[in-house]
Order: structure tokens, then C-alpha cells, then sequence
């Protein structure tokens, strides 16, 4: 199997390398303070060179050219949505979608619309869970009622792709106008610098995407995708977490000779880069299997467990071996840290991937020596 990238995906990282130069701790961390949360400009040129529109038409770019780019936001924690403002509920629409609401992915790419999932809702574990939110459905409309928390980007969204339980039974997804009466939402920033909202929905008229039937499978398929996403860009985040530590080891003096001198600190160090090269291995086999169309959720839960293992391991050491300063805010690891902790508990934490995989133990065939 060649694991090596192709011209065209090596072109596509060194260009998205290129657009994210500029941002470093300060930059990073002016743009978090001040709205809406990302650099504009960045983000239209994210647009102009397709970045906003990867995966939309499979033809063109697929799953491996996302984990390319995305690996560089993590590495540079770009606090831009490209993943839940774009192409995760982007994708959503393009699977189920008709061809009306599939134009709205132009302006999608575009960067003229920003776009959230509101799927998770209080009480959810991870994305597994019934949905409480209700669809009704009067005359020619449909009208929603809930509570969706968190929804990242929801803070911003022009459209929210909502999933609403139907009066015959099965999950809905609906487009919903921002704007719409009986929409409200309460924006609040996490804690890595991302921002999010609740949204509450009382009689807010939704436009079932695609036919109003269940769209579990569609949601199920969004969810791997978005999760495939995640862990590229938590490996492109511990792949930079790895290397200022490595790099403050060489240079940190303690009793007169640097920090690398000392066995213990380098074989910890040496333990970091193990996690990062079994964090990557499975970001590559969910990625890979996304673009063979095999959308297993066993494969993504794998995948999330160990990148959410990883990433708790690299923060942590990244941490301990920088020492007082690792957690200060004009230093970037503590940051790095902040991400990956995030990264673990978006669409649930490596506790919730271990439900799932021991859920589907009946699935496996029974070995015996």
C-alpha cells in the first residue's frame, strides 16, 4: 500500500502550509480575543484556493486531501471552522441533499456562508443518544422544537443543518435560516479558543433536507467524517507539541548542560513520538477508509481512541517536560495542550469511543487457539 502523498496532495499541504505563515502564539491568540474568532482574510483565501470545498465533489478532492490540510491547521492551530463551518455539515448536504440545497454549497466554498451541525444535545453521550428535538409538520412547513448544545460555530452560522426526531419515528435533518423566527442562540467560547452556541428552538420553521425520512445513516456518516477530520488535526497539533519540547530540551540548561543530556527526559520525549506515529498511522486508516466509501463507525471510534490517547499523553508530557513555563499564556504548548484536550471530548472522549467498540463486540467473530 503506498502511504506516500501524490504531487497534487503535496501542492495542496505546502499551499496550505503557506496561507497559515503568519500565525504564531500572538497572532493566534489576538484573533481568538477579538470577532468573529478567525482572520476574514484568511478565510477568503482559504476560499480562493478550495480549501472551503474539499470533499463536496468527490472528483476532485476526497478524505486524504482533507487530512492534509487539516494536519496543517492543527499544527499551527488555525482557529479558522474550516471543519464544522464547512465541510462537515457541507458534506451532510451534499450526500442528502436536492439540487437546490446543493447550490447552497457554493457559496459555501466561496467562504460567503458559514454552515453548523446541530446534532448533540444536552445529556448526549458523545453523538450517541435519542434525540429530543421534534419536527412537526404543518401543511407545507415544518416547524422545530429543542435544545442542540454544543454546536460549534453555531455562534456565527448563517445555516444550521438540525436533526430533529420525526412524528413517524427516525431522525430528520432540517436546513434552518439563522435568522428564523423561534431560533435563539447564546454564543460562549471553549476553553481552546474555539466558539460555539446553544441553540434553542421553539416552533422554528426548518426545510427538510433532502425527503423528511430518517436520515440516521446520513448523520452516522457525517459524524466519521467529522471525527476523521478531528484526528488529522490533532496529529498536525502533537506533531508540533513534539518538536518545541524536543527543541526546549536541546536548548534549557539545568546543572550546567542541556535538558536532552539527561536519559530519562529523552526517553520520555522518545515515548512522545511513539503516541504521535500510532496517532498518525490510525488518522491515515480512517481517512483511507472514508475514501475507499467505507464509513464504518467502528473504524472512526478506533481511530478517536487511540488519537484521544495519544493527544492526552503528548499534552501532558509537552507540559511536565516544559516545566512552569509550558502553561503560561504567551507560550504556545500550553495552547497546544488546551487543543488536544479538546480534541479528545469533541464528539465524545475516548471513554465514549470504548462504549461504542464494546457495543459491537458481538459483531466479531470469536477466536480460538
Amino acid at each position: 500500500m503506498d502511504f506516500q502523498l501524490s504531487d497534487e496532495q503535496v501542492l495542496l499541504r505546502d499551499t496550505t502550509r503557506s496561507i497559515l505563515s503568519g500565525y504564531d502564539t500572538e497572532t493566534r491568540n489576538k484573533a481568538i480575543d477579538t470577532d468573529p474568532g478567525f482572520n476574514p482574510e484568511l478565510w477568503k483565501q482559504l476560499a480562493e484556493t478550495g480549501i472551503l470545498g474539499l470533499g463536496f465533489d468527490p472528483d476532485e478532492s476526497g478524505p486524504l486531501e482533507i487530512m492534509v490540510v487539516l494536519t496543517e491547521f492543527g499544527r499551527r492551530l488555525a482557529p479558522e471552522p474550516v471543519v464544522h463551518g464547512a465541510l462537515g455539515p457541507g458534506a451532510l448536504i451534499a450526500e442528502r441533499g436536492d439540487a437546490e440545497q446543493r447550490a447552497l454549497l457554493d457559496a459555501v466554498a466561496e467562504g460567503e456562508q458559514v454552515l453548523a451541525f446541530a446534532h448533540t444535545e444536552p445529556g448526549m453521550r458523545g453523538t450517541a443518544g435519542k434525540v429530543t428535538t421534534t419536527a412537526a409538520q404543518q401543511g407545507d412547513s415544518w416547524l422545530l422544537n429543542g435544545r442542540k448544545n454544543p454546536v460549534l460555530t453555531g455562534d456565527r452560522a448563517d445555516t444550521l443543518v438540525v436533526s430533529a426526531a420525526l412524528p413517524d419515528g427516525g431522525t430528520g435533518l432540517f436546513l434552518v435560516d439563522a435568522s428564523a423566527d423561534g431560533l435563539s442562540r447564546q454564543p460562549y467560547r471553549t476553553f481552546d479558543g474555539q466558539r460555539g452556541a446553544q441553540i434553542d428552538l421553539a416552533d422554528a420553521s426548518g426545510t427538510p433536507l433532502g425527503e423528511p425520512t430518517d436520515a440516521t445513516a446520513a448523520i452516522g456518516h457525517a459524524v466519521v467524517r467529522i471525527s476523521s477530520a478531528l484526528c488529522a488535526e490533532a496529529v498536525g497539533a502533537m506533531e508540533e507539541a513534539l518538536r518545541l519540547t524536543t527543541d526546549y530540551l536541546k536548548t534549557r540548561k539545568q546543572f550546567g548542560v542541556t535538558l536532552n543530556t539527561f536519559q530519562t527526559l529523552t526517553q520520555r520525549a522518545a515515548d512522545m513520538y511513539v503516541s504521535l506515529e500510532l496517532a498518525r498511522s490510525m488518522s491515515m486508516y480512517a481517512a483511507m477508509s472514508i475514501s475507499d466509501d467505507n464509513l464504518d463507525p467502528l473504524i472512526a471510534a478506533r481511530a478517536k481512541l487511540q488519537v484521544g490517547r495519544s493527544g492526552r499523553h503528548i499534552a501532558q508530557e509537552a507540559i511536565q517536560l516544559h516545566g512552569g513555563i509550558g502553561v503560561t499564556w504567551e507560550y504556545p504548548v500550553g495552547h497546544y495542550a488546551a487543543r488536544l484536550t479538546a480534541f479528545e471530548h469533541t464528539l465524545g472522549s475516548t471513554q465514549d469511543q470504548l462504549h461504542v467498540l464494546m457495543d459491537n463486540l458481538g459483531s466479531y467473530d470469536l477466536a480460538k487457539l
